[in-house]
């Protein structure tokens, strides 16, 4: 096999994927059945540079170098080959955020992240103009700001972008953006596959007093869907990924992407009425939808699969990290009567308590808000557990209680898409570590959600090999044959699932958790203001 995967790689019948992570830089390489035969990384962290969370250009391209460099000195070590090309490349980064460039083609200011919350002006005007919810993470919410602020910088522009469309242009001049990643800089007209024209118009008259030389359909990266070709490395961009010279130009790009898109792809979530949900320290589900919203809605953000699907996506900011806190207890506890505790069985033996429980979590309540949450309306963190007398305070309860917590804000959210909208959802395909204690996870995430919730052994690929799919799939998809198509029969063709339905005592037993949350709001608002930050003030 490792010779016919050698004579793969040399004859550049492959695909590579690099994401530019929060914390991490990845490029994975895979072979025409999606393996991945290598990978490479580099570790970096943001920045707080004058108010504004940023990473520098210096590292941006380390990163890209020392990911692709680990990848290659891999593929040399496994199957002694030099890698000289590939059948195809895609980048995809961290969603929104600003980067703007003159034209010279120089940055005018430090590139601002997604995780910047210094636009809140500028998104609740445009959401007002639009009628269309513009998040303050998003690229236009960003450049209207610094309009708003008068900053000196914007009538030098002649370009703003993503990190995956400033790296995409680095390698082959072209400025270009896949639809999913551009949904997140403006917003998309689904019909015509390309920003909204009449919002465009409308920005535009108004800016028109301030005179500036551009108009913003000009300032914005071409848009692409998945499966178009979107560029071909130049010898200057083979020389930047590769300094040592050996990687060939001339090869072909796919569109650069969100990690939204790329997580979609990889958790095979990109057919209408499908979705994923993705639980770390925040919770995220993204929804594939067959319209429209009928209304604005500050809980929903509108993006769109990498093939340009209108997509409902709902964001918590609180979701493991109090369960997390907990465990840390627990673990103390263990230790101090002298036992050692194992990570994994840790988890295994507390989260399977869960299912030891009373339906509802036997009348506890808590909320695992490490930071504020504005599906619910609450500006800071105060995590909390409320009992009364006659809660029925067990270990299982207890557990059952953080683990349906974590789900709560999110439940908020995803009630409007599913009881408002009327948004019917086929399956929710469920990644993050969370779900590596078997069942149960899955069992609560169906109990809220109301719908059959699936792990399937690819979850853990990550946003990488999403995007090195994604670039598989321009070079080898079938004419006419849509990305839906393509990860179901071919990429996910032979992959196991475990699929868990909701069990209707699970999810009553949810719905009254959910009454005892959204009443206990109040106490979280009250923690809120009478409990201080630090807890020596």
């Amino acid at each position: 096999m490792d010779q016919n995967i050698k004579q793969a790689i040399a004859k550049g019948e492959t695909a590579l994927g690099i994401e530019f992570g929060s914390t991490r830089i990845k490029a994975v390489l895979i072979d025409s059945r999606f393996e991945t035969i290598a990978s490479g990384s580099y570790e970096w962290e943001n920045l707080l540079v004058d108010g504004y969370w940023t990473y520098n250009l210096a590292d941006i391209h380390k990163g890209l170098q020392t990911a692709y460099r680990e990848m290659k000195q891999e593929v040399a070590d496994k199957y002694g080959v030099t890698l000289q090309t590939v059948g195809s490349i895609g980048f995809s980064a961290m969603m929104h955020g600003y980067m703007a460039f003159d034209s010279q083609g120089e940055l005018l200011v430090p590139f601002r992240t997604w995780r910047n919350a210094t636009t809140g002006a500028a998104a609740k005007a445009l959401t007002e103009l639009f009628q269309f919810n513009i998040p303050e993470r998003w690229s236009i919410a960003h450049l209207y700001q610094a309009i708003l602020n008068e900053e000196q910088h914007v009538p030098q522009l002649e370009f703003v972008t993503t990190l995956a469309g400033y790296i995409h242009w680095l390698l082959t001049g072209n400025k270009a953006l896949g639809i999913g990643d551009a949904s997140g800089m403006f917003p998309i007209d689904e019909a015509a596959q390309n920003y909204n024209a009449a919002m465009l118009q409308q920005f535009d008259e108004l800016v028109a007093g301030k005179g500036y030389p551009w108009k913003l359909e000009d300032l914005l990266p071409k848009v692409y869907s998945a499966g178009e070709q979107a560029g071909a490395l130049t010898e200057a961009g083979a020389q930047l990924l590769d300094p040592s010279g050996d990687l060939q130009a001339g090869i072909p790009l796919c569109p650069p992407e969100g990690d939204a898109g790329t997580g979609m792809v990889a958790t095979n979530s990109v057919r209408k009425r499908t979705g994923n949900i993705s639980v770390g320290t925040s919770v995220f589900a993204m929804i594939v939808l067959e319209k429209d919203l009928s209304a604005v809605y500050p809980e929903i953000d509108m993006v769109t699969t990498p093939d340009g699907s209108p997509v409902g996506m709902v964001h918590a900011n609180n979701c493991s990290s109090d369960i997390n806190a907990w465990m840390g207890l627990f673990r103390e506890f263990y230790e101090a009567m002298g036992q050692k505790a194992d990570s994994a069985e840790l988890f295994s033996v507390m989260f399977n308590k869960a299912l030891e429980a009373d339906a509802d979590g036997g009348g506890l309540l808590s909320y695992g808000y490490f930071s504020g949450e504005n599906i619910t309306g609450i500006e800071k963190g105060r995590p909390l557990f409320v009992r009364s007398p006659e809660s029925r305070f067990t270990l299982a309860n207890f557990m059952r209680t953080h683990l349906f917590s974590a789900f709560g804000a999110l439940k908020v959210g995803m009630d409007i898409l599913t009881q408002k909208e009327d948004v019917a959802i086929d399956s929710i395909l469920a990644h993050g570590g969370l779900f590596k204690t078997p069942v149960v996870g899955q069992k609560m995430v169906a109990a809220a959600l109301n719908v059959p919730i699936s792990v399937m052994s690819t979850a853990g690929e990550g946003g990488a090999w999403g995007m090195a799919i994604l670039a598989a799939y321009m070079t080898n998809k079938d004419a006419q044959e849509q990305l839906d198509n393509y990860l179901e029969n071919k990429v996910f063709k032979d992959t196991e699932g475990q699929e868990i339905r909701p069990d209707a005592a699970d999810v009553a037993g949810f719905g009254l958790f959910m009454e005892r949350y959204i009443k206990g709001l109040a106490i979280e608002q009250a923690a809120v203001d009478h409990l201080a930050e630090n807890w020596r003030e």
